[in-house]
């Protein structure tokens, strides 16, 4: 093993460092009891001399030597060369200071856990801290690392306390400990000390970047159909899902449209006693994700033969079960008895998620995340990562939303940031046309099966596109309006393109967030000419113009459309536009009928409040 060399710093303020270190076991002692257990040296070692330093450093390797040989037989040798002193080039206090600070830890850890047999695998574990090229958290795995004592990770590394915490967590649950290596360390003008990351030597994890994704189910639940086939066809035919609201009187409303699902049925997916209790953005997540499982052919036998402590599950909300928490504010008026008594989980975000992995059985990755309007495209990335980083093979993503209610509508309202194109509501939505007036809410969910090459490919699995990569970036700017220049969104497109390794001429489609608002369609518009403008088959549309904005969903219902157009080659047109605006190509927009391409990659964006800004990239499956 080869070491880097220790800048100076002082030997007796490490001695003491290390010695003084708390560990905190988080088990009971021998007599079973919970709690944590804390083992402090005296106050007296820390007037070490150097002579005692190098003396304690021999008693420490007899130590763990025969800790190694009284444990063997356990398999649980203490860490590989933790007893060494990482010595400077000459030697002197300041190594021999440094390898007590790891021996100590290792052998007290060794000691500890000898005493109690139901103790073995925690005592195992010593305080480890890695501290990785600029990030100062452990590697995949726990494969690399230094073995240092807590207090001298704090005097050794700029972290903040968080960081500290959650490098520990992670190495203490990491797999058997890797070798220990030397640190450089840089001690600076004020007397700190950090880490020289270009001279930190690490155990390289398994390389896992080069799994593909691919999609191999669609799921959707929108006002243009049920189901990803009748869907995309009604986008081809041109056909709007907006009218007037059904489901509450809005007479007295400025708003009184929406894309409104007027015949969602959920029998045969959903229990008729929990789909009584459950707010509807829960049962389009039900149902979606269930469909998505079958158009990708994963039922009966198939789906039991997965390996499901390997498949996880994504989906995410921007507003969460709004009526339910309506309805439970209004059972409040009279008594917290008349309330749901399932009103809390129903109205958070996670919910989706967590009940349709319950009824699968997934056991990998589930949680949700909500970032506005873009909330489906960040959780469609983030699974991706997932099977990307080696943590699942198969992963349901996307987004759901149900907020055509009158606390939804009536919020928006507020804002003003609705169509009050009462008087027609299929022309209401109309992306990049000079008469827009605003956003149509639309309802419903979108979900994706997005799988490991591999592991598709061993259930034969029909491939319908690839996912490439993507990116999310932050305007920065204000909490509902774009950034005037599109900062944001060109960062967010740079990002995606360098991150996925995707040349800005391979983009030949793009399906543009285009909301049908004065802020944001021109803003995006300009944004995608910086970036491709260049590229002379480039064609544009806007899905929102049929089904209205979705909101959480909205991203992941027109990936599912992307992922349409590129199964059939055809993009659906964009409605509407009658007057486009003056600084609009429209030789670039898909208008009035479908238009035939042989798409190379596709781009689909989705912005939201508060400036979060997200891009996907996915193309046609080519095996390599």
């Amino acid at each position: 093993m080869s070491f880097a060399a220790a800048a100076p710093l002082c030997g007796w303020f490490l001695a003491a460092a290390c010695v003084s270190s708390t560990i905190d076991w988080g088990v009971g002692g021998g007599d079973g009891r919970r709690g944590p257990r804390r083992r402090r040296v005296s106050e007296g070692a820390h007037r070490s001399t150097a002579p005692c330093l190098r003396g304690e450093c021999a008693r420490v390797r007899r130590r763990i030597s025969r800790e190694r040989t009284h444990r063997s037989d356990e398999g649980e040798g203490v860490m590989e060369g933790s007893s060494m002193a990482l010595m400077m080039p000459g030697g002197g206090v300041q190594g021999a200071a440094r390898g007590i600070c790891a021996g100590y830890v290792a052998a007290t850890t060794a000691s500890a856990s000898s005493r109690g047999a139901q103790r073995s695998q925690q005592d195992a574990s010593t305080t480890r801290v890695c501290l990785s090229s600029g990030s100062g958290f452990p590697a995949a795995g726990g494969k690399s690392g230094a073995v240092m004592s807590s207090a001298a990770a704090r005097r050794s590394s700029p972290l903040t306390a968080a960081q500290r915490r959650t490098a520990v967590k992670r190495s203490c649950r990491a797999r058997p400990p890797a070798r220990a290596t030397a640190i450089a360390v840089q001690q600076l003008e004020d007397g700190r000390e950090t880490v020289s990351p270009g001279d930190v030597e690490t155990t390289k994890s398994p390389q896992v970047t080069s799994r593909r994704v691919v999609v191999t189910g669609l799921g959707v639940v929108t006002s243009l159909g049920l189901d990803p086939t009748t869907f995309y066809n009604n986008l081809l035919e041109g056909r709007s899902g907006v009218s007037e609201i059904e489901t509450f009187d809005c007479k007295d409303c400025t708003t009184r449209i929406a894309a409104e699902i007027k015949s969602f049925c959920g029998d045969g997916y959903i229990a008729p006693k929990m789909a009584k209790r459950m707010d509807r953005y829960i049962r389009y997540v039900l149902v979606a994700g269930k469909k998505a499982l079958e158009d990708g052919g994963l039922v009966g036998s198939v789906l039991e033969k997965v390996d499901k402590t390997r498949c996880g599950v994504l989906i995410g909300s921007a507003m969460g079960g709004l009526q339910v928490f309506n309805d439970a504010i209004e059972a409040l008026r009279i008594s917290y008895r008349k309330m749901n008594p399932f009103c809390i989980p129903f109205a958070t975000t996670n919910m989706g998620s967590a009940l349709l992995a319950m009824d699968l059985g997934f056991m990998g990755p589930n949680y949700s995340i909500s970032s506005a309007c873009a909330t489906g495209n960040y959780c469609i990335l983030s699974a991706a990562n997932h099977i990307w980083n080696g943590d699942a093979d198969l992963m349901l993503a996307g987004g759901s939303d149900a907020a055509v209610l009158p606390i939804g509508l009536g919020g928006f309202m507020a804002c003003r940031a609705l169509s009050t194109r009462n008087d027609d509501p299929a022309g209401a939505s109309r992306p990049w046309d000079v008469d827009r007036d605003g956003f149509v809410m639309g309802e419903g969910a979108g979900v994706l099966v997005l799988e490991e090459l591999e592991h598709a490919k061993a259930r034969g699995a029909a491939i319908y596109a690839e996912f490439l990569g993507g990116s999310f970036t932050c305007d920065a700017h204000h909490m509902t309006e774009p950034h005037p220049d599109g900062a944001g969104v060109s960062l967010c497109i740079d990002r995606a393109l360098e991150t996925s390794g995707v040349r800005k001429e391979d983009v030949n489609y793009v399906n543009a967030h285009a909301t049908s608002t004065h802020a944001g369609d021109m803003q995006e518009y300009q944004a995608l000419i910086r970036a491709f403008g260049q590229n002379a088959e480039l064609k544009m549309n806007a899905t929102k113009s049929m089904i209205g904005h979705l909101l959480g969903a909205a991203g992941a219902v027109e990936a599912v459309a992307t992922v349409q157009a590129i199964r059939t080659g055809l993009l659906h047109p964009t409605i509407n536009l009658r007057k486009p605006e003056p600084s609009l190509d429209t030789d670039l927009i898909v208008m009035e009928k479908p238009a035939r391409m042989d798409i190379k990659v596709a781009l689909s964006n989705s912005f939201g409040f508060g400036g979060h800004n997200s891009c996907i990239l996915l193309g046609p499956y080519k095996p390599s």
